[in-house]
């Protein structure tokens, strides 16, 4: 399973969401905090900061592969590599 921690309207995350919806890819979307930084879900923006130690997205989970990630250009090569 994928999980992408996410802001809408944040140009990063509406990359890795255009990637993994061409590759036809299914995830669960999280939207912790706003684009500009206003935390939306407290709970999802704790659980952000646990498993990866920052407070920055797009932020992604592979559950199967047991990889997280940040930066969204490393993330679409990621998501390109092992789920095109």
């Amino acid at each position: 399973m994928l999980e992408l921690y996410q802001a809408e309207g944040c140009q990063y995350s509406a990359s890795v969401r255009e990637t993994l919806t061409d590759l036809g890819v299914s995830y669960v979307v999280h939207n912790p905090r706003s684009a500009a930084g206003e935390t939306r879900n407290e709970q999802t923006h704790d659980q952000l900061r646990t498993l990866g130690g920052e407070d920055q997205i797009p932020f992604l989970v592979d559950h199967q592969r047991g990889v997280t990630m940040y930066e969204s250009d490393d993330i679409v090569a990621y998501l390109e590599e092992h789920y095109a």
